[in-house]
Parts: structure tokens; C-alpha cells; sequence
């Protein structure tokens, strides 16, 4: 079917001869070329927003004060109230995703949104139940680590593929650049998004059980006493010694002397974001327990999960807002 415009003549009168005047105001856009088209296109839309640079100054300015007003209102609500602040935070984080990728049909990360949303929940579930039993905190921090490591090295792919697509590399193995890009940018963004969201919900976790379990109280005093071959986490014998290489997982003591096992530990400060002792609250020198230079980086990445939460659960917030200001205002 051929497309017809209408060209708007700008200016006033025009006297071409009485010939021009008979010609009607429209043409037949399949008779042109690409790049004609595309030119028509250009200054229909040139036309259509000529003399809106004031209004397009005016949205500019209104986007920037909601972004510095927002950014100010989320530091002293998180300053104010960091219980009410994660815990909206995590819903978003939970749900913004879901919306967009519902609408895009996205079913892979339908898919694996479920699957996590399934396993996490029942984990949660274990961690709030009283009383707690004795393999749920074991259980919790051992679920999270796992998702902490494939959610790292996801993003670690991603990343690289991204990179060696921009130089190139992928024609080494004859495959499209928009292809290697898609799919390593989609491998960045399932390694930072489910990276944030399981750090939210081990933090939460980590919180609920910490006084579940009882070693520490509000007043700093212990209210139960924990034996020396005890780990204060999970509350599960200490099968290797601390001078011993483990099969599966070796133990750590802190510099307070209690000892713990490897993987309750490491969820425990690294997952859990809890930088002390889970019995006597000392604080944990992290480079000192975890001297391999290989794991250092988790702690900077845990760091910048952090910043890009903001980016993903209250950004999309934000734009939205200022959508609705400017709709309001009769802003196009």
C-alpha cells in the first residue's frame, strides 16, 4: 500500500506560475528512495518541534531538580529509617524489572526470575520460622554464596563480551556484533540484577537470624555461650581444625578467637554485609581473613552493587515522576 504525505509549505505567499497551483500537497513516499525518505522524516520532525526550545528547557530543568530532590529525600529516608527504606527498596528491586521485561516478552528472564523468586522465597521462609532450626543457617548463607559467585562470574562474562566485541574479536569467530553484544549485555544484566537482588534478601536474612539465633543481644552481651568447637553462624560442630586443608571447606578464626565454618563465615561478612563477629560483635578485618588476591575484588564488587541499586530499583521511579510533571504541565 503506498504511503501519501502531506508537505506544509513554510512562509508566506509563493508565486511559482499558475501551474504549481494545481499541484496538490502531497507526494507518494514508496517512490522515494531510502535516503529520501529518511530526509522527509528528518524535517517532519524538525517541523513538528520548531520553536519548542524553550518547553525542551523547561523539562531539561524540571528533570534535573527532580533528580537532585529525590537523590537528597532517599539519603535522609535511608538515614532516617533504614528498615522501612531496604525494605521498599527490595519490593522494587523485586518488581520494576518484572514490569518492563513482562511487557518486552523477555521468557528467559521470566524464567529464571521465577526460579529465583521460588528457591528465595522458601529460603526466607526457613530464616523467619522460631524456633530456628539448626541447619536453616547453614542452609540460608550457603544458598546466597552460591548465588554471590554465578551471579559474579555472569557478570564477569557479560563484561568481557561486551569488551571484545567492541574490539572486534567476535568476527574471529564470524559472529555478528549486534548478536555478541546482545547477548553480552544480557549477560551483564542477569549477573548485576539477581548480584543486587540476593544481597537484599541475604541481608535481610542475615538480620532476622542474627537475633533468631540468639549469640547476640541488643545490649551487646551474649545470650547464649558458645563452645570452642561450635561456629557461632550456623551452631554446627567444627569437623576441621584451623591448621587443617578441608575437603569441602577449610575453618576460619577471626582475631577474636572464635572459629567458624568457611562458607557461613563468607556469607556471613562478604554476602551478608556484616563486617563482625556474629558472637561477640568485633569487627572483622577482611583483607586479613581473606589474604588470596582473587578474593578481594568480591568485596569492591559487593560495593558496587550497592551503587547500582539506586540506578535500578529508584531511577525508573524518578523518570517516571518527572513523566508525570510533564504531563501535567503540558510538556510534550
Amino acid at each position: 500500500m503506498a504511503g501519501v504525505f502531506e508537505v506544509e509549505v513554510d512562509g508566506g505567499d509563493h508565486d511559482h506560475g499558475p501551474e504549481h497551483h494545481d499541484l496538490p500537497n502531497q507526494f507518494d513516499v514508496s517512490k522515494l528512495s531510502p535516503e529520501e525518505k529518511w530526509r522527509v522524516e528528518h524535517a517532519r520532525m524538525h517541523a513538528k518541534h520548531k520553536g519548542h526550545e524553550a518547553m525542551h528547557a523547561e523539562m531539561v530543568l524540571i528533570l534535573i531538580v527532580t533528580l537532585v530532590v529525590a537523590q537528597l529525600v532517599l539519603v535522609q529516608w535511608k538515614q532516617r529509617h533504614p528498615k522501612s527504606y531496604n525494605l521498599v527498596t527490595l519490593f522494587q528491586m523485586w518488581v520494576v524489572p518484572l514490569y518492563f521485561t513482562t511487557k518486552l516478552h523477555w521468557w528467559r528472564f521470566l524464567t529464571t526470575w521465577f526460579i529465583f523468586s521460588v528457591i528465595t522465597a522458601y529460603i526466607s521462609y526457613r530464616a523467619t520460622r522460631k524456633p530456628l532450626a539448626c541447619t536453616t543457617p547453614r542452609l540460608v548463607y550457603k544458598w546466597f554464596l552460591l548465588l554471590y559467585k554465578i551471579s559474579y562470574a555472569t557478570g564477569i562474562v557479560g563484561y568481557s563480551v561486551v569488551m571484545f566485541t567492541l574490539f572486534g574479536i567476535n568476527l574471529i569467530f564470524r559472529i555478528k556484533p549486534e548478536d555478541a553484544m546482545d547477548f553480552g549485555v544480557s549477560l551483564l544484566f542477569y549477573g548485576l540484577y539477581y548480584g543486587v537482588l540476593g544481597r537484599d534478601f541475604a541481608e535481610m536474612c542475615a538480620d532476622f537470624m542474627a537475633s533468631t539465633v540468639g549469640y547476640y543481644s541488643a545490649s551487646g552481651m551474649p545470650t547464649k555461650h558458645l563452645s570452642d568447637n561450635i561456629c557461632a553462624v550456623c551452631g554446627q560442630p567444627i569437623l576441621v581444625d584451623v591448621s587443617e586443608e578441608g575437603i569441602i571447606e577449610n575453618t576460619y578464626r577471626l582475631s577474636c578467637n572464635h572459629v567458624f565454618h568457611e562458607f557461613c563465615i563468607r556469607g556471613w561478612c562478604i554476602v551478608g554485609k556484616k563486617q563482625m563477629c556474629p558472637y561477640c560483635k568485633e569487627k572483622v578485618d577482611l583483607k586479613r581473613m581473606f589474604s588470596n588476591p582473587w578474593e578481594r575484588p568480591h568485596v569492591m564488587y559487593g560495593q558496587l552493587l550497592d551503587w547500582l541499586r539506586y540506578l535500578v530499583a529508584w531511577q525508573p521511579v524518578i523518570i517516571g515522576f518527572v513523566q508525570g510533571i510533564n504531563y501535567l504541565l503540558g510538556l510534550e
